[in-house]
């Protein structure tokens, strides 16, 4: 399942570079100017901080994919100390 999100922020850079600090100890990572990849088992998250905005991809192979998505989001959450409403986009 692939899920995707776009969140309202001017720092989308700062807010992926933390969460890529902060889960870098646990899985594998990747980053380039604005792009931060996240490798989990079954699942990699990437990062793409835009200007305006912090876009969210997903792709999981577990069944339970909303558990995943918000983790990623209590996450960003953390690390941007504010709190982001998400609308998902999902495709097979």
């Amino acid at each position: 399942m692939k899920s995707h999100t776009s969140i309202s922020t001017h720092e989308a850079k700062r807010i992926a570079k933390r969460l890529l600090n902060h889960w870098k100890h646990k899985f594998e990572v990747s980053e380039t100017e604005t792009m931060f990849s996240i490798f989990m088992p079954e699942t990699t998250v990437v990062l793409t901080a835009e200007i305006d905005q912090l876009i969210v991809d997903i792709d999981t192979q577990l069944e339970d994919y909303t558990r995943i998505e918000q983790v990623v989001v209590d996450h960003l959450n953390r690390m941007a100390q504010q709190e982001f409403l998400v609308a998902w986009q999902h495709t097979a």
